[in-house]
């Protein structure tokens, strides 16, 4: 069974990649805190007795199911109730969130080194990627987050996605075609 630290530490681990993978599939800053902190909540009051090394798989498969209760939620609300900002036009940008931001804050060093060309146009690929990983559909993007993102093994994001592992290498292989394609004719080549 796990400890109280073995679980804070777990949770520690995982917040920033299961919140980036969260904004790339609902879209919303605000929404992905509030489905990885419940998700993270759940995971404690539920199975927070389980051993240490079940929470990966526990985590992702809670994770999974929150976002796919907010997109039902989200369906109830827009078909019952039109809200007023719906009409707004958005032209505040300043809630993006920040691929090349993240990327650099992991501490790589590398960044010193680079000219401010180099910056921008790195910026400017990222964005360009983080834009064709969101068009991605969604069980495509999910499988392909988990499996790139996330570092995990064909079996765990089976598990964690309720599918086969036949689904996830399907799912996997033509995400990254569509990304190869749609980036290859943007001219960047990785």
């Amino acid at each position: 069974m796990a400890s109280e630290q073995e679980l804070s530490d777990f949770l520690k681990s995982v917040d920033k990649r299961a919140f980036k993978r969260t904004v790339y599939h609902v879209r919303d800053e605000d929404a992905a805190l509030d489905i990885v902190q419940d998700s993270m909540i759940k995971l404690a009051e539920h199975y927070g007795d389980k051993p240490a090394n079940e929470f990966p798989m526990l985590f992702q498969r809670i994770l999974s199911n929150s976002t796919l209760d907010w997109f039902r939620r989200q369906k109830t609300r827009n078909a019952l109730f039109t809200s007023l900002s719906d009409f707004e036009s958005s032209h505040d940008e300043s809630g993006d969130f920040d691929l090349l931001e993240m990327y650099s804050s992991e501490g790589n060093g590398r960044d010193d080194t680079q000219s401010s060309e180099d910056l921008v146009r790195r910026k400017q690929v990222l964005g360009q990627i983080e834009t064709e990983i969101q068009e991605l559909p969604a069980r495509q993007r999910e499988a392909f987050l988990m499996r790139y993102w996330e570092e995990m093994d064909v079996a765990e994001t089976a598990a964690a996605m309720g599918c086969s592992e036949g689904s996830v290498k399907t799912h996997c292989f033509r995400a990254i075609q569509t990304l190869s394609k749609a980036l290859k004719a943007k001219g960047i080549e990785l």
